[in-house]
């Protein structure tokens, strides 16, 4: 029977094809990216044969209904797990960013607070780090600045995804980009007053060598002392690498590495991800200004999420989503709030595609 996934399963075996091609793998980045695609559409694939068999069997039950009652039940079961199947159709029908299966680059900074600012940014992190271990991901601090009293004021790791999968880093944690406000007790604090303060988190999708053209003419590299904890290396040599891209006026400082070399390395991987973002950012601007609207849950200049010590509540104000397992959430367990988040998303362009 002819399915609307018919042309994404089409895909996905024309993408197999060229997998199964030598000369495909002599190009790694195209690798790569057909490998994306391919673990994305693998989902869509099993989909299609699932709708296809329960498709086939209520025709059946429908046509032996008249003689047995068995199979009028069954058919009415049938029917159900049908528009059940129909309804996950078309959210595959939803165009897809082309970034979700990318890994991500994920920056939290200190903003109004002062220490306990950074303090909470160290939480904020330390969640992060977790959930990604309970999902399986690999993660690497690529740059840190931390604070005197074990937070961070401000620092970036990179998340990477173990081998291939359809349900991509940055396609999950994309819309943790925001301002994260805490409402607790610090510890600096000795009248026991609850106190509200702010960090910020950007994410962006990894880039590529391929994805960003950088003109080694356009970069200004400066090499300085490091600063901050570390071993007897690292605060007693100029290892630290400062990069401006002058195009743009970005800038990327990083010191967490003994090597000057490594330093340069995990710059570049952040000024590729932020120019990326950056044109990527450019060009849906240009296509659609109504996209901000369409999915208003990414929009990173709202505070976006509250986090209430004394009432162990997590509130994300995008969604309307609460719950009182703040200390749960801290520790790693994320899905609740980021199901939530993508199945806002999911009926946003849902509306916008009907509409």
């Amino acid at each position: 029977m002819t399915s609307p996934l018919d042309g994404l399963v089409a895909e996905h075996a024309q993408i197999e094809g060229q997998l199964a091609d030598p000369a495909v793998h002599n190009d790694p980045a195209k690798a790569r990216a057909l490998s994306r695609r391919y673990a994305q559409l693998a989902p869509v694939v099993d989909l299609a044969r699932e709708l296809e068999r329960v498709s086939d069997d209520l025709s059946t039950a429908r046509e032996f209904a008249a003689e047995d009652a068995s199979f009028r039940a069954e058919a009415v079961e049938l029917d159900a797990a049908l528009a059940g199947l129909n309804e996950r159709v078309r959210a595959y029908l939803v165009p897809v960013d082309p970034d979700d299966a990318r890994d991500a680059i994920l920056e939290v900074k200190a903003g109004a607070g002062g220490e306990e600012s950074a303090l909470f940014a160290g939480d904020l992190l330390r969640m992060y780090l977790r959930y990604a271990e309970r999902r399986g991901w690999k993660t690497e601090i690529l740059d840190s600045n931390p604070s005197d009293l074990g937070g961070y004021r401000d620092v970036s790791v990179a998340v990477k995804s173990r081998g291939s999968s359809g349900d991509g880093v940055y396609g999950r944690l994309r819309f943790e980009g925001g301002v994260h406000r805490v409402q607790r007790v610090p510890v600096t604090e000795s009248a026991g007053r609850i106190h509200t303060s702010a960090a910020g988190v950007l994410v962006l999708p990894e880039a590529e060598d391929v994805d960003v053209d950088i003109d080694p003419n356009d970069l200004r590299i400066d090499v300085f002392r490091s600063s901050g904890p570390g071993g007897q290396s690292v605060n007693t040599t100029d290892s630290a690498v400062r990069i401006t891209h002058l195009p743009t006026g970005v800038v990327v400082s990083c010191q967490n590495e003994k090597s000057q070399l490594q330093n340069k390395e995990s710059a570049l991987r952040i000024l590729r991800a932020r120019l990326l973002s950056a044109a990527r950012e450019r060009a849906e601007s240009e296509a659609s200004q109504a996209r901000a609207s369409q999915v208003r849950t990414v929009d990173r200049s709202e505070r976006i999420r509250t986090y209430n010590f004394a009432e162990n509540r997590i509130a994300d104000h995008r969604v309307g989503y609460k719950a009182h397992n703040l200390d749960q959430v801290l520790d790693g367990e994320l899905d609740e709030v980021l199901d939530a988040l993508t199945a806002a998303d999911l009926e946003a362009r849902l509306a916008a595609q009907t509409s």
